[in-house]
This record gives C-alpha cells, sequence and structure tokens, in this order.
C-alpha cells in the first residue's frame, strides 16, 4: 500500500484499532481494569500501571485524536471543561490570558470565578480582530485563548496571523476547535499550540458521553506540564467513555459534513424570512468572517445562530414552538437541539437577548426548516 498520508476521514476509522490477535475481534475491547501487573522485577514493560495515569482504551482514543488534529499526542480528559481547566492550570498566579470575548461561557465562569481566587487576570478581546489582539497583550500576558468559530456568533479567528504574533512574544496559542473539529480545521497546522475540544460534542455526536480532549504540536515541555495536570488532577474519561468516543469518531466525517450542509441550507432560508434579523454562519455570505472562513473552514459548522425581530420574549416564544427541534443546551448530537442562548449564559454575556442558537442534527433538512418556519410563523405576526 502506498505510504501517501492518509485522509482524516481513514483515521478516523483505523488510528487507535486493530484486531484483537487472540480473538480476532474487529471492534476493540473496553479495558475496564484500574491497575495492572507489574512485572517480576518490579518494572511495567507492557506500558500500564494505573488507569489514572494511563489505560489501554483511552491511549487508543488518544493517538486517534493526535492523528485527526495532526498533532504529536492527544490527552483526554473527563469533560471539555476539565480540558480548559488544566490548559489553565500550566499558567501562574500573576500571568494574564486573553481570551475570545464570545468565548463559551463555561471558559469565561472559569476565569472570572475560578482562576482569580489564584490570581489569574484576563482580559476579553475580540480573537476576530488582529490588532485588537495586538493592542490588548500586556507585559504579563502568557497565554491567548482563541475560540473559532466562537460559540454562538461564529466569529472565525486568522489563525496564522495570531500565532505568529503570539510567537514572536513568547506567548502560548490555544484554540478551541470544538465547533469545526478537525474536518473543518487543524489549528495546529497554522502554528498554534494546544487545540482543545469539548468531545462531548461533534466528536462524540450523539449526547451521549462527556469529555474533553487537549492536542499539542511539538511543544513537548508544556506536555509534560499537562501530563502531569491530567494524572495528579485525575480528571480523566472512564474506559466506556472512551471506547463510545472512539466508536463515534469513525462517523465523524459523513456526520459533520451532513450537518454543516444543512446548516448552510438553513442560513440561507433564515436570512430571507421577515421575522429574521440577522444570521450567524461563517459560511453565509453576510457574516463578517465569511472570507476568512472560506480560507480556514470551508463547511463551517454545524452549528447556527440567528436573531429575531424582536425582543428576549418574542425568541423565547420562537424557541417554545418548535416540534422536531428539541429544546436543550449542548451542540453536535444527531438531533437537533434549540435554545435561546442568553437566558442560559446568564450575567457578562454579549450574545443578543433576541438570538436563537441552532444545532443541526441529521435529520432531514426541509423537514428542520418546516420546522423553524411554522415556529417563526408567531415572530411575523
Amino acid at each position: 500500500m502506498s505510504h501517501a498520508p492518509l485522509h482524516p476521514d481513514t483515521l478516523a476509522i483505523h488510528q487507535g484499532r486493530s484486531v484483537d490477535p487472540a480473538t480476532g475481534a474487529i471492534t476493540p475491547p473496553i479495558h475496564t481494569s484500574t491497575t495492572f501487573q507489574r512485572d517480576a522485577d518490579g518494572e511495567y514493560r507492557r506500558g500500564h500501571v494505573y488507569s489514572r495515569q494511563s489505560n489501554p482504551t483511552r491511549q487508543s482514543l488518544e493517538s486517534c485524536l493526535a492523528a485527526l488534529e495532526g498533532g504529536s499526542e492527544a490527552l483526554a480528559f473527563a469533560s471539555g471543561s476539565a480540558a480548559t481547566m488544566s490548559v489553565l492550570q500550566c499558567l501562574k498566579p500573576g500571568d494574564h490570558v486573553l481570551v475570545t470575548d464570545d468565548a463559551y461561557h463555561g471558559t469565561r465562569h472559569q476565569l472570572e470565578q475560578l482562576f482569580t481566587r489564584w490570581q489569574l487576570n484576563h482580559s476579553r478581546v475580540n480573537s476576530c480582530d488582529a490588532a485588537a489582539v495586538e493592542a490588548a497583550i500586556q507585559d504579563n500576558t502568557r497565554m491567548i485563548w482563541i475560540e473559532s468559530p466562537s460559540n454562538p456568533l461564529q466569529g472565525v479567528s486568522d489563525l496564522a496571523e495570531l500565532s505568529r504574533m503570539a510567537k514572536s512574544r513568547g506567548l502560548i496559542t490555544v484554540c478551541d476547535n470544538t465547533l469545526a473539529t478537525p474536518v473543518f480545521q487543524q489549528p495546529l497546522k497554522h502554528g498554534i499550540d494546544l487545540v482543545v475540544h469539548s468531545t462531548t460534542k461533534f466528536l462524540g455526536g450523539h449526547s451521549d458521553l462527556l469529555g474533553g480532549a487537549v492536542i499539542h504540536g511539538r511543544d513537548f515541555s508544556l506536555a509534560e506540564v499537562l501530563r502531569d495536570i491530567q494524572t495528579a488532577g485525575g480528571a480523566v474519561p472512564s474506559p466506556f467513555d472512551c471506547w463510545l468516543l472512539l466508536r463515534s469518531l469513525s462517523s465523524l466525517g459523513v456526520r459533520v459534513r451532513a450537518q454543516a450542509a444543512s446548516a448552510v441550507t438553513l442560513s440561507e432560508r433564515l436570512a430571507e424570512h421577515p421575522a429574521v434579523e440577522q444570521v450567524f454562519h461563517p459560511m453565509h455570505p453576510g457574516h463578517r468572517d465569511h472570507e476568512r472562513a472560506k480560507h480556514y473552514l470551508p463547511g463551517g459548522s454545524g452549528l447556527l445562530s440567528f436573531t429575531v425581530n424582536g425582543d428576549s420574549d418574542k425568541a423565547l416564544a420562537v424557541v417554545s414552538r418548535t416540534e422536531l427541534f428539541t429544546r436543550g443546551t449542548s451542540l453536535g448530537g444527531v438531533e437537533s437541539l434549540i435554545e435561546h442562548r442568553a437566558s442560559i449564559e446568564g450575567p457578562g454575556s454579549h450574545t443578543p437577548d433576541n438570538l436563537i442558537r441552532l444545532s443541526i442534527g441529521l435529520e432531514q433538512v426541509n423537514d428542520l426548516w418546516r420546522d423553524l418556519e411554522q415556529a417563526l410563523s408567531i415572530a411575523s405576526s
């Protein structure tokens, strides 16, 4: 067979998996053991000591995640929030973080409520504006946290420019790639140091597992710190969740391409609806970052937001009327979800009060459109 690089869709099926030599099983087993036998001389030549440190099922998952992002190594965590917290724990009291202004509210909560206790400073900045990021860098800035596309306004950052800027100053760059997934965007190839995922979302894809991941390029000193945090902190996923995620990655490409295609179709139709004020999807020509998105993540995302003509009450009324779209927080599953985002995020949210966020599933797009149309009829009246 040729040694040409494998397509990500192929890697998602084969990386981290092998036929069980003992049984011939094609599907990998779940290794639930928490501890592993030592050799007679006290060594662990088979590579595993204790499951908080490493586990064969988690090792298979981490191998697959690293390959998909084009990274050197992946570290799996029990949730996206655990992954985020572990990255921020690499910093010291007194350090400063620049974070995308409309980043996931859980990330902002950690910075605003938890890390202030150990004097980690932060500022919110429009990371889609490289000049604004440069102007916001302080003497104690250590990290630039980018969410691209952002949630829920779908802002797309110039990853290569931000990476160049950060490297010239010795700063760490982190990109939350949850919405794009490695199918549409691989931040490490643009010079980003760390990629973070909530694997609960599109990578898991079935709303039945909780997980997170951090993937690094070649900054092995930073990776060593992260591994220590992963092991000592113990926020690792269970073997079963690792197995579920590895199973889900097999269909990642076909799932997210279908979801993103439906999101594009719905964004076009929503933009023409009289009850809709503005649509937020990076592949929609009316989006402020559309041209940049065509370069960084052609296809965009299965996430879509829009504002209605009216206030929060009007938006909540629309959300309450859908039948196929389920009212729920989260995204990336095979079922479509809808929510009034500002009321979820609470005080300090930059999300407009009249914004509705959609996570597009795998339902037939015309069925989803009919559901939105009937729900929007209340906003037109």
